[in-house]
């Protein structure tokens, strides 16, 4: 029998701790926009998101992209989460350098900070873009995805059976 005291804490589950980038994305701002998230544990990606959100701003895809991370995050029962962002705005508005003045921001930001505290540790970091494209790549494609339906369903069933059959 294995003494107690060698158990990992936390009830017998050892501490997960996940690095996680984020970057939201529109065409147009407001526009089209989508959301990038990439989930690393261990130096290795397990998991990755890429979604269309609809109309919005920049920074509203950036905080929904940030959402997206910690709820994953929550999903995945981490306790430690280091999240980066190449949104300058939300990081600084997250370690309090910036006051939240936009109404529809502050629901967001309000929203981070409340599954933020669901992690034992919850740290931002601002990164450069180059260091975010893999999170980038994915919002892009999530826009790029909902474009190509719109542009689909506008053909015509005649177009698209000729597309179909050459």
């Amino acid at each position: 029998m294995i003494p107690p005291e060698n158990f990992p804490s936390q009830g017998g589950r050892v501490p997960k701790k996940l690095e996680i980038y984020s970057d939201g994305a529109c065409s147009g701002n407001p526009g089209p926009a989508g959301i990038g998230v990439v989930i690393k544990k261990d130096g290795k990606v397990f998991k990755e998101i890429s979604k269309y959100i609809g109309e919005a701003t920049n920074n509203i895809a950036e905080y929904t992209a940030i959402i997206y991370a910690a709820q994953e995050a929550l999903i995945q029962q981490a306790d430690e989460v280091a999240l980066f962002t190449d949104s300058e705005l939300a990081y600084n508005q997250m370690i309090g350098r910036y006051q939240v003045k936009d109404v529809k921001i502050k629901v967001l930001f309000d929203q981070v900070q409340h599954l933020a505290s669901g992690f034992k540790v919850f740290v931002v970091t601002h990164v450069p873009r180059e260091q975010n494209k893999d999170a980038d790549k994915l919002a892009r494609k999530a826009i790029k995805t909902e474009q190509a339906k719109v542009v689909a369903s506008r053909q015509s069933p005649e177009d698209a059976q000729a597309d179909l059959w050459g």
